[in-house]
């Protein structure tokens, strides 16, 4: 379920608030930084974590050293926030969501086996955490 943004009531602006915004002398526009890429070519490959840190590199216009920084710290925030005293959950916004799910232990049981409906004993297994990855909607639109 989408949200919607709330509109907000624009402001009056004081009259010397104008004159003041009017006498500034207009500067060089300010380069806008690159939040909205063009739209990529398919890529036909499968990268690696250093082809996937120099295309990364290429296409944003920074250094690898950057990107290398950036990418080990999404890492350490990501184990911190699946750790067992952690939220369990991280969500990398647009793209996907991981959880991680505890499993109790089950304990060992007589039943019957689905396959071939005689009665045997079920082994016992420990107590495990089950991670499930979750694509959010732009990866489910680029699939399409």
């Amino acid at each position: 379920m989408a949200t919607a943004k709330k509109p907000t009531a624009a402001k009056k602006a004081t009259p010397t608030a104008k004159k003041a915004v009017a006498a500034a002398p207009k500067a060089a526009p300010a380069k806008k930084p690159a939040t909205s890429l063009a739209p990529l070519k398919p890529i036909k490959t499968a990268f690696n974590k250093t082809t996937l840190q120099a295309h990364l590199a290429n296409v944003a216009g920074v250094e690898p050293k950057a990107v290398k920084a950036v990418m080990s710290a999404l890492e350490a925030t990501m184990v911190a926030s699946l750790s067992k005293k952690g939220l369990g959950e991280f969500t990398l916004p647009g793209l996907l969501k991981i959880t991680a799910q505890a499993v109790p232990a089950k304990k060992k049981r007589r039943g019957i086996d689905p396959f071939t409906k005689v009665e045997r004993e079920f082994a016992a297994k420990p107590a495990t955490v089950r991670v499930k990855v979750r694509s959010l909607k732009k990866v489910k639109d680029a699939a399409l």
